[in-house]
C-alpha cells in the first residue's frame, strides 16, 4: 500500500475506518490479557493473581521501552514518509527494530541475574515470593519479542497495513488463551504455565512482523540501517511520554500494592490487581484509537497540511468524549460482573474489589482525553509537552494521591486516587489543546500574509514560513 491512503481528505467515517483495526487490535489485546489473569485467578489461586501484580512493574518497564520507541519512532518515520523520504524512513525503521530487540535482551539478562533481589524489592511477601519468582523468571526471556510486537503494532499502521496488525493480535491472543489452559491445567505448571502462554503470545506478532518487513513491496521494509544516534535520541525524547506513562504505571502499581498490603494484606493486593487489569481492558478503546490516528496526525504535520491536521484532531476529540461516556456507563453498571470473572462472590477478595470499582469507575470519564492528548502531542513531535503531561498525570497527581489520600480516608482514599488525578489532568489536557489550537489559528493568519507576499504558491508559503520542523510548546 502506498502513501495515497494518507493523502486523501479525512472525514469522520474515513478516519474511524482507518483507526478501527488498531482499536480492535488493542481491545483484543486487552481482552486476552484479562483472560490470562482470569485463568491465573480461577485455575491457580488469587494469591497467584497477587503475585502477577507484584511483578507487573517490571513488565511495565519493558512495555514502556517498546512504546517509547514505537511512538517516538513513528513520529519520525511517518514525518519522513509524508515528506517523500522513503529510503530514510526505512533506514530509521530498521535501526529502531534492532534497538528494540537489544533493549529487550538487556532487560532479560539483568532481570535474571538479580531475580531474588528484584522480587523482594517489588514488595513480595514470603507467601507470594515463590509464585512471583516463577512467573517473572519465565517471562523475562520473552521480553525481546514483547518489545518487537509493541513496535510493530504501531508501525504496521504507518506502513498502511493496520489489518495485518489486527490479524496478528487475534492469532497471538487466541494462542495465549489456548496455551494458558494447556500449560496450567493438563501440564500442571501453575503460574509458570501462565507466563509461558503469555510469552508465546508475544512471539507470534514479533516473528510474523519480522517476516513481513523483510519483504520490500510496501512503504516500510527492512534495509541496511544507518547508525544515527540523533534518530535514536529523538525517538527516545519524542516517545518519552509513553515511557513516562509506563514507568509511572510501574510506580503506581507498586504504591497500590504497598497500600493494599498494609491495609488488607494479600487479599487487598488481589483486589487492586482486578481493578488494574479491568482498567487496562476498558482503556484499550482510548489507547487503540489514539494509536490508530497518530500516523494520520504525524503525516498531516509532516506534509504541512494544517487544515487536515485540525480536522483530524477535531474528529478525534469528539470520538474520545463520546467513548468516555460509554466506557464509564459500562464500568458503573457492569463492575460487579467484571469482578466476578476473577473472584467468586463467596471469596474474601470479591467484596473488596466490588466496593472499590464503583468509586474507581469515575476515572473513565476523564482518562480518554488524557491518553489522546498525550498521543497527539507525540505525533506532532512535541515530545517534551507530551512527556510533561504524562509525568504530571501519573508521577505527580496519581502517585501523590496514593501516598496522601489513604492516610486521610483509609481504604477509600486508595479508590479515590485515580478519579481525582484523571479529573484534574483532564482540565490541564484540554487547556493544552486549546493553547495549541489558538497557536495554530495565529499561524494560519501568518500563512495568508506570507502567501500574498510570495505570490500565492502553496509550496512557497510553506517554505517561507520556515515551519517544516517547527515545534510549538504547550
Amino acid at each position: 500500500m502506498n502513501d495515497e491512503v494518507f493523502r486523501q481528505g479525512w472525514n469522520a467515517g474515513r478516519l474511524l475506518r482507518f483507526a478501527l483495526p488498531t482499536v480492535f487490535m488493542m481491545l483484543f489485546m486487552g481482552l486476552y490479557t484479562v483472560v490470562d489473569t482470569v485463568f491465573v485467578a480461577q485455575l491457580v489461586s488469587t494469591d497467584a493473581l497477587s503475585a502477577v501484580n507484584i511483578v507487573c512493574p517490571v513488565i511495565n518497564v519493558a512495555v514502556g521501552l517498546g512504546t517509547m520507541l514505537a511512538a517516538g519512532g513513528n513520529a519520525i518515520v511517518s514525518r519522513k514518509l509524508g515528506a517523500g523520504e522513503t529510503q530514510a524512513a526505512r533506514e530509521d525503521f530498521t535501526l529502531l527494530t534492532l534497538a528494540a530487540a537489544a533493549a529487550g535482551l538487556a532487560l532479560a539478562l539483568l532481570g535474571s541475574l538479580f531475580i531474588d533481589r528484584l522480587v523482594y524489592a517489588l514488595g513480595a511477601s514470603e507467601r507470594l515470593f515463590p509464585d512471583c519468582k516463577a512467573y517473572l523468571l519465565t517471562l523475562l526471556w520473552f521480553f525481546p519479542a514483547n518489545l518487537l510486537q509493541t513496535l510493530f503494532a504501531t508501525l504496521f499502521v504507518t506502513a498502511g497495513r493496520p489489518g495485518l496488525g489486527f490479524g496478528l493480535s487475534l492469532a497471538a491472543g487466541a494462542a495465549n488463551i489456548a496455551l494458558d489452559y494447556l500449560f496450567i491445567v493438563p501440564c500442571g505448571l501453575g503460574v509458570r504455565g501462565a507466563a509461558l502462554g503469555t510469552g508465546c503470545g508475544y512471539l507470534i506478532p514479533a516473528v510474523a512482523g519480522v517476516a513481513c518487513f523483510l519483504r520490500r513491496d510496501g512503504m516500510l521494509a527492512f534495509t541496511r540501517p544507518r547508525l544515527r544516534w540523533d534518530v535514536l535520541g529523538e525517538s527516545c525524547l519524542n516517545g518519552s511520554s509513553e515511557l513516562v506513562s509506563q514507568l509511572a504505571s510501574a510506580v503506581t502499581t507498586f504504591l497500590f500494592n504497598a497500600a493494599m498490603m498494609e491495609h488488607l494484606g494479600e487479599d487487598g493486593v488481589a483486589a487492586i490487581a482486578i481493578l488494574i487489569y479491568a482498567q487496562f481492558l476498558l482503556n484499550t478503546l482510548f489507547i487503540g484509537f489514539s494509536m490508530g490516528v497518530a500516523p494520520a496526525i504525524g503525516f498531516c504535520y509532516g506534509s504541512g497540511d494544517r487544515a487536515q491536521l485540525r480536522r483530524v484532531l477535531r474528529i478525534g476529540l469528539r470520538f474520545i468524549v463520546g467513548a468516555s461516556v460509554m466506557v464509564f456507563a459500562a464500568s458503573w453498571f457492569g463492575g460487579r460482573w467484571i469482578v466476578r470473572l476473577f473472584a467468586p462472590e463467596t471469596s474474601a477478595v470479591y467484596p473488596i474489589a466490588a466496593e472499590g470499582f464503583r468509586i474507581f469507575a469515575y476515572s473513565f470519564l476523564f482518562c480518554g482525553m488524557n491518553i489522546f492528548t498525550s498521543a497527539a502531542f507525540t505525533a506532532l513531535s512535541e515530545g517534551k509537552t507530551s512527556a510533561g503531561l504524562s509525568f504530571l498525570r501519573t508521577f505527580g497527581l496519581l502517585a501523590g494521591g496514593i501516598l496522601l489520600l489513604p492516610r486521610i480516608l483509609g481504604i477509600t482514599g486508595v479508590w479515590l486516587a485515580a478519579p481525582l488525578a484523571e479529573g484534574i489532568m483532564c482540565g490541564i489536557s484540554a487547556a493544552c489543546l486549546l493553547h495549541y489550537r489558538r497557536d495554530g489559528a495565529a499561524l494560519k493568519k501568518t500563512d495568508k500574509l506570507q502567501k500574498a507576499a510570495v505570490g500565492g504558491s502553496p509550496t512557497a508559503v510553506f517554505n517561507a514560513s520556515g515551519r517544516g520542523g517547527h515545534s510549538r510548546r504547550c
